[in-house]
């Protein structure tokens, strides 16, 4: 179904990229245990009893399999010095994993190294909306680092001013 609309959709994705915010790696491991990930900056918190925490993820993600049946995943809020994290997790197809700069944690998901914070947790919901899926997660664990965040904003990745 179409939608008639009063704009362009390059008019919707320049308005949403005035919209600053935080970027997040996301993982998960497949049932053969591959290693999987992605960028994201649609990242929110929930809730705070039980603790949960949200991050949409393109039904065209080359991650998208092994994020909708996986139970477990990682996601780390990446530093300000985090870029080629980003933007290595944000390309399609290729070794995201292959530089190394990852910790392992007790569900099987890998978390950034040096990230600001690296929430474990376990898949509660899965909801379609449009041509993503919102993946609801309850944290299980967390690790806390140091730094300022990166900022996404205009399409660029960024450090906050001071």
């Amino acid at each position: 179904m179409t939608v008639e609309l009063g704009y362009g959709l390059d008019e919707f994705r320049a308005t949403m990229a005035r919209f600053a915010s935080g970027v997040v790696v996301a993982t998960t491991r497949d049932a053969d245990g591959n290693p999987h990930g992605f960028t994201a900056s649609s990242f929110c918190s929930v809730s705070l009893d039980p603790p949960l925490v949200l991050v949409c993820l393109a039904r065209t993600a080359n991650s998208y399999e092994a994020f909708r049946s996986s139970s477990a995943c990682a996601i780390s809020i990446l530093a300000e010095d985090q870029v080629g994290v980003a933007r290595r997790f944000a390309t399609k197809g290729g070794d995201k994993f292959g530089e190394g700069g990852f910790v392992e944690l007790p569900n099987g998901s890998l978390g950034v190294s040096g990230a600001l914070g690296v929430l474990e947790c376990s898949v509660r919901d899965r909801h379609a909306a449009g041509d993503h899926v919102i993946l609801v997660a309850e944290v299980r664990g967390i690790e806390r680092g140091e730094g300022g965040p990166m900022v996404y904003f205009g399409g660029a990745f960024h450090r906050l001013g001071s």
